[in-house]
């Protein structure tokens, strides 16, 4: 339980903004947040609510303004092993296979070559793709290179999983494809995940819990569990409810 406890990720009250020709321009304001381990988390909004910018600031990539960003009550201040993300675009590197992708984590980490052989091999079979280890990513769709970015993110044992829309460049069949693989992979390997999306439908049936953030400057004004069933979820009346919901938080101006 411990080590559970360790991968809690906690926001307190965050602020940040951006300098745009001289002048501030806020992103998120007054933002707090707790995502347990082992939780789900989707986050819609409208454009520009920041919803990327709180993905970035839990990446690491940059500081917040103000406040704090912690992961088992250590501040964050930089990328780390125990947060992987996964972005729109593939960031797959055309030069190495299919296996190469997946294992450059670990070989970055000093993992004997037979053991991070086996711990690609392992997670391509996870996503689907144990028959393409040796393909190069320019040979795979669209989707299939998209499962091989989450395999190389979960191949360097991320306790965190940060998804930024990255299902949001594929089409519709492919798209409900790799949300209920997804799904398979979450209950598989009990990460922490926490996925930006624009879709309502997308947020509702992924998560096991559901934020919505306002306009910007982001404030959370949604935070509601998602108990939907695994099977046929959509066709589920507490289904559409949420949806609607989500949709009605998302449009609801807010007023300072």
């Amino acid at each position: 339980m411990a080590d559970r406890h360790a991968r809690r990720v906690e926001l307190r009250g965050v602020r940040h903004h951006f300098t745009v020709g001289g002048a501030a321009v806020p992103a998120l304001d007054d933002v707090d947040l707790t995502i347990e381990p082992g939780e789900f988390v989707t986050l819609a909004g409208p454009s520009g609510c920041g919803k990327t910018t709180l993905l970035r600031l839990l990446a690491g990539f940059m500081p917040p303004s103000e406040g704090t960003v912690s992961v088992g009550g250590s501040t964050i201040r930089g990328p780390g092993e125990d947060r992987g993300v996964v972005f729109q675009q593939p960031t797959l590197f055309p030069w190495l296979s299919v296996r190469g992708n997946v294992e450059l984590g670990p070989r970055l980490r000093g993992v004997p070559a037979r053991e991070r052989q086996a711990v690609a091999d392992e997670f391509l079979r996870l996503v689907g793709l144990g028959d393409f280890a040796d393909h190069r990513p320019y040979e795979l769709s669209g989707g299939m290179q998209q499962r091989c970015q989450i395999a190389r993110v979960l191949a360097n044992e991320p306790d965190i999983v940060l998804m930024d829309e990255p299902f949001g460049a594929l089409d519709a069949l492919t798209r409900e494809r790799l949300q209920e693989e997804l799904l398979e992979i979450w209950r598989a390997t009990g990460r922490t995940i926490l996925f930006i999306t624009h879709s309502v439908d997308e947020a509702v049936f992924l998560g096991s819990r559901v934020l919505v953030m306002s306009p910007r400057p982001g404030r959370i004004v949604l935070d509601e569990p998602a108990a939907l069933p695994a099977q046929d979820a959509r066709r589920d009346e507490a289904y559409v409810a949420l949806c609607e919901q989500v949709r009605t938080a998302i449009q609801v101006p807010v007023t300072t």
